[in-house]
């Protein structure tokens, strides 16, 4: 790791943009055409990865926002950009023309689309204080009928990760297949008390016009009128069927985020403060660009409203690091025994570093100690 005080170039950052024409072109060709959307995120970018390494250079994070209008106009444009795409493939596919297992590979190569860029670019928008950006964060989460995230990961995911109030901290041992129907049952419940908590405190009742729960829930409701006047039920059904698939690789990632890594419990529903080693870094540099600086996440937990190009790298002696970036992550979380043989020893190795003290960890299994909500 290396500290760099120049700012980097934002175009290489521009790299999501590429999908447009991609989607364009599976449009136009269908047929095998289609499969270059998942390709090209899924594997060409860990070939390029594995070609093109890491970066491990640290910009100066005191660099001021002015000169980082590029990257924040990367930001800006993309909702206006996914509601063209989404919205103009179903009005491309609500005629016909495509058989049943075309459309269903356009909408599953969209879904790839609002996933691994527009919830990304929602998460960078919704950390920032400014009202403008996010409004943008919102309504790409609307996109995906995903809305409460932005509630959720703000006021319960960042406050209380690595414990058990934490809804999207996997669990030691718990495999990816019931983490996700976990986190769909319970996520909404939890993002609902938290804003209820929130009135609460003002003296308001959680059914009150102030909840943001009615923004997300009215924007959703907005998206899927118009698709249905695209092209009625059907194409509801396709605009929820992206959805799906892009809430399936946010919580992939989310899964692969914090796996196994507990804070240390206090007592008296009390843990440590959140640190650099609560989260599994990466440092590949092409799906670092891709996903903007994601795969920084440490650094990310340390300071929120940091700006993405601005994030930091951890000495990997002090931070878990993964051994690839995200996208063969999130691929080997899906078969729950590969993923244990592979991260449940650097768990076990982890405990041993950070926490020698405790010899004990079954009170840690299933995070056992939620916190006050």
């Amino acid at each position: 790791m290396t500290d760099n005080a120049k700012t980097p170039s934002a175009w290489p950052y521009w790299l999501s943009i590429t999908f447009v024409p991609l989607v364009a072109l599976a449009l136009a060709r269908g047929g095998w055409w289609i499969a270059l959307v998942p390709v090209y995120g899924w594997v060409l970018m860990p070939v390029l990865d594995m070609l093109l390494g890491r970066n491990l250079k640290n910009p100066d994070p005191e660099t001021p926002d002015a000169d980082l209008f590029w990257f924040r106009l990367l930001t800006w444009i993309w909702f206006p950009i996914e509601f063209v795409l989404v919205f103009g493939s179903l009005w491309v596919i609500s005629p016909g023309g495509y058989t049943t297992g075309e459309t269903l590979a356009l909408m599953f190569a969209i879904g790839v689309t609002t996933g691994t860029i527009g919830i990304v670019y929602a998460h960078e928008l919704f950390h920032k204080p400014g009202r403008i950006e996010r409004n943008l964060g919102d309504l790409l989460m609307a996109m995906v009928l995903y809305g409460h995230f932005r509630t959720e990961h703000l006021l319960v995911h960042h406050p209380y990760v690595g414990t058990g109030r934490d809804t999207v901290t996997a669990r030691y041992n718990e495999g990816f297949l019931r983490f996700f129907p976990r986190v769909l049952w319970q996520g909404p419940r939890s993002a609902w008390s938290a804003e209820a908590a929130m009135l609460a405190r003002r003296g308001l009742p959680a059914w009150h016009w102030r909840n943001p729960v009615w923004k997300y829930l009215g924007l959703e409701a907005v998206f899927l009128a118009l698709a249905h006047a695209i092209g009625g039920w059907t194409a509801v059904g396709l605009f929820a069927f992206q959805a799906l698939v892009a809430v399936w690789q946010l919580e992939l990632t989310n899964y692969v985020e914090h796996y196994g890594l507990t804070r240390k419990y206090l007592g008296e529903n009390r843990y440590e403060p959140v640190r650099p080693h609560h989260s599994w870094d990466s440092a590949q540099a092409v799906s670092g660009l891709l996903l903007i600086n994601l795969q920084r996440h440490a650094d990310h937990h340390l300071h929120p409203q940091r700006r993405f190009p601005l994030l930091q790298l951890h000495d990997e002696t002090a931070v878990p690091r993964l051994p690839t970036g995200y996208p063969p992550m999130t691929a080997l979380a899906m078969v729950p025994p590969l993923w244990r043989r592979m991260f449940n020893p650097r768990v076990r190795a982890w405990r041993k570093q950070h926490y020698p003290e405790i010899t004990d960890w079954s009170a840690y299994k299933t995070l056992s100690h939620p916190l006050p909500r």
